[in-house]
Formats: C-alpha cells, sequence, structure tokens
C-alpha cells in the first residue's frame, strides 16, 4: 500500500509541474467546495445544490459532483435519471465527461455512485483512471462536493481534498453534537489541516438563534480543539424549501427573493470574498484525496 501511495504521489508531483507550466489547465484555477454533515436530514445536499444555483447566478462554471457512495440523491432534488454515473467511470466504463449532465439550470452534475463501499478499495489502475478522471473537471470554476452525512473515510478523504469545508447543521440538539462529532474526527484525523473549515446553520428561525448555535460551536471547537471554524451564515426554516423539495426543484428557481434563497446568496457572497491563496485547485485536490488512501 505504501509503495501504491508513492507511487500516486510522484504522478501527482509530475501533474502538477506540468499544471505550473500551463500545459494542463493554463493556470486556471478550480476551487473545490465540500459540503458535508455530522447526520443525515440537515439539508446538507439541498444546499449544495442550491449554492451551486447561487455560484451560477455570479457567472462561476459550476458542477455538482454526489459524492455518497450508498445514497446519491442530487439527481433526485433535480428530477433527474442520469444513466450512468461515477461507478462507471470507476470501472473504466465511462469517462468522467461522459456521465456529466447538463441541467436547465446552468449547473451540470456527477451522479453518485453505488457498489463500492470506500475510495480506498480502489486497485492501483482504478485510482489512477479516477485521479486523470477528474482532472477533466478542471474546466469548472467551483466544483461542490456532495459527501454522504457522517464521518466515513470516503468522506474524511474528500474533506481533506478540499479548499473549503462547509460542515451543515442545525439547532437540532443532535445535530449540533453530531456536527461536533465530526469537526473533531477532522481535527485529528486529518494531517495538515489548511482548508477552510466553515459552519452553516440550517432551518432556523432567528439570526439571534443561529448566532447562539454559532457560538457555541465555534467557541468550543477553539477552546478544546485548538480548531478555528468560521462561521459563514445561516438559512431561515423557510416553507419555499418543501416545496421545492416536493417539486424537485431547487428552491433558488422557484423563489430566487424567498428567504432561503437570499441566505444562501448571502452565504456564497461570503465565499467569494474569501481568497484562495496559495490553494492550488483541483490539483491539489487529487493530491490529498489519494495520498490519505
Amino acid at each position: 500500500m505504501e509503495d501504491q501511495a508513492e507511487k500516486l504521489r510522484e504522478m501527482m508531483r509530475k501533474k502538477n509541474i506540468g499544471d505550473k507550466q500551463g500545459k494542463v489547465r493554463d493556470g486556471k484555477k478550480t476551487r473545490i467546495i465540500t459540503v458535508t454533515s455530522g447526520k443525515g436530514g440537515v439539508g446538507k445536499t439541498n444546499v449544495s445544490v442550491n449554492m451551486a444555483l447561487a455560484y451560477a447566478r455570479l457567472g462561476k462554471k459550476v458542477v455538482v459532483m454526489d459524492a455518497d457512495l450508498g445514497l446519491a440523491n442530487v439527481n433526485v432534488m433535480l428530477n433527474m435519471i442520469p444513466k450512468w454515473n461515477l461507478y462507471h467511470v470507476i470501472r473504466k466504463q465511462k469517462t468522467m465527461r461522459e456521465i456529466m449532465v447538463d441541467t436547465e439550470y446552468g449547473i451540470s452534475i456527477v451522479a453518485g455512485a453505488s457498489g463500492f463501499s470506500k475510495i480506498a478499495n480502489l486497485s492501483e489502475e482504478e485510482r489512477q483512471n479516477f485521479i486523470e478522471e477528474l482532472d477533466t473537471l478542471s474546466s469548472a470554476d467551483i466544483i461542490i462536493i456532495d459527501t454522504s452525512a457522517g464521518v466515513s473515510s470516503n468522506v474524511l478523504d474528500f474533506i481533506a481534498a478540499a479548499d473549503d469545508a462547509v460542515i451543515i447543521t442545525t439547532p437540532e440538539p443532535t445535530a449540533i453534537t453530531d456536527a461536533y462529532g465530526i469537526i473533531k474526527i477532522i481535527a485529528t484525523e486529518i494531517d495538515s489541516l489548511d482548508m477552510g473549515l466553515k459552519l452553516v446553520v440550517n432551518r432556523v428561525h432567528s439570526v439571534a438563534e443561529a448566532k447562539k448555535v454559532a457560538d457555541r460551536m465555534t467557541n468550543i471547537a477553539g477552546q478544546f480543539l485548538n480548531l478555528k471554524v468560521e462561521y459563514l451564515g445561516f438559512i431561515f426554516d423557510d416553507a419555499m424549501v418543501s416545496q421545492a423539495v416536493l417539486r424537485q426543484k431547487p428552491f433558488m428557481v422557484i423563489d430566487p427573493k424567498c428567504r432561503a434563497s437570499l441566505c444562501v446568496q448571502h452565504i456564497v457572497g461570503r465565499m467569494e470574498k474569501n481568497d484562495l491563496g496559495a490553494n492550488a485547485g483541483i490539483g491539489r485536490m487529487m493530491k490529498r484525496l489519494f495520498s490519505r488512501n
């Protein structure tokens, strides 16, 4: 396994040199945003999809990758039934470009896979193929990775690979506890934690309620984990969100001026103000993704 990891690191080192010379992406940086949560049912996928739409409204080319390897549902939210998914890419039956689907909303999606338990179980050939296929997404400005809920190795892999990791919670005590749990595991399991770790409080009834949750989370993370978590913003509990889910359309599309839509636009606006700095986009993502396994 160590020899395999070393070969992958060497391959990525050569690829990154090519990037710097402008042979691969001509200096273009792709921002990788992983959206995750400690538990299911907190609106993680809904936030991912609507964040993508908010970025698209800013003129960005956006891809949403459904990285839930068991219960993928990004396509369900958009009332789409893709014929192919990540499983077919990993098994070399299709390319990433072949499975990527353009939507009517100005964003593209990569449907989640099923049929394998974790990336760490891939053979060397499958990993190398996956690396090459991920590289074809580098034409995007933004890649939003919607992970499964919880703290499986796959979730940690995609968090480690990101430029920004956005943790979604709600004011419910169980959601707060589980969100802190994933922050703690991130702090202890991911070496060289250099992505921006951010918090979004979903389904709040007031600004004060959101601030109370955020203050509690950020203070505990700082005090006990010595970890800085940035409070990115909140999303109101909005009846339009439930209507959108039932209609299988993003709430940003149904009503761009509803309270939830305005909140998401504010969150993306704050994300845009954060400079990527030295982050190396998708090349960094691939290197981080596979050096952990």
